[in-house]
């Protein structure tokens, strides 16, 4: 009952291959070094090709890519080109084969450490290679603006984009009249 979730796209690439494969099982693991986790079902066509080329790049969602992110969660790219049917744009990486979502706001590249087999799911464990942000969502400060990107996030099979901030890290103990 852990909800909502983000939901992103997470790119993958074997060969001249490249797959994207929606993850709502995501989440920050660690500062220093910087690592990240997906957890993906074995079956999953993206699965393999994670599993064997031990990379991958998470590509954070938008209200403007719910669409396509929800397709990429239903069909499988044992099928279809989902960056065809979708019309995203995939763009090199710097630092692995996988390519980054042009569309995407944020891309971050990732490295395989660990793979840990859990029962339905599987999880990779992964190291941030590097992080890539459309300069349209920063602010003047370099702080990136969530209500501009419209974030999704998942809850039990609907997709829902934040909105309202409710206060900074630290305001129930700020004095009163000071941000």
């Amino acid at each position: 009952m852990l909800y909502p979730l983000p939901v992103v796209m997470v790119s993958c690439a074997e060969e001249e291959k490249y797959n994207i494969i929606t993850v709502a099982w995501t989440g920050t693991v660690c500062t220093n070094p910087p690592m990240l986790s997906i957890s993906v079902r074995p079956e999953r066509f993206s699965y393999g090709m994670i599993a064997r080329t031990k990379e991958f790049v998470v590509n954070l969602t938008t209200k403007t890519l719910a669409r396509a992110c929800d397709y990429c969660g239903v069909k499988s790219g044992r099928d279809v080109d989902k960056f065809k049917e979708t019309g995203l744009s995939a763009a090199p990486a710097a630092y692995v084969r996988a390519p980054l979502i042009v569309q995407s706001p944020v891309n971050m590249e990732c490295r395989v450490k660990e793979i840990l087999h859990l029962g339905s799911h599987d999880m990779f464990l992964s190291e941030v290679l590097g992080v890539h942000v459309d300069k349209k969502y920063l602010e003047n400060n370099g702080k990136f603006d969530l209500s501009r990107a419209e974030p999704v996030v998942y809850s039990h099979g609907e997709y829902y984009r934040l909105g309202e901030l409710l206060g900074s890290f630290g305001y129930s103990v700020k004095k009163k009249g000071k941000r």
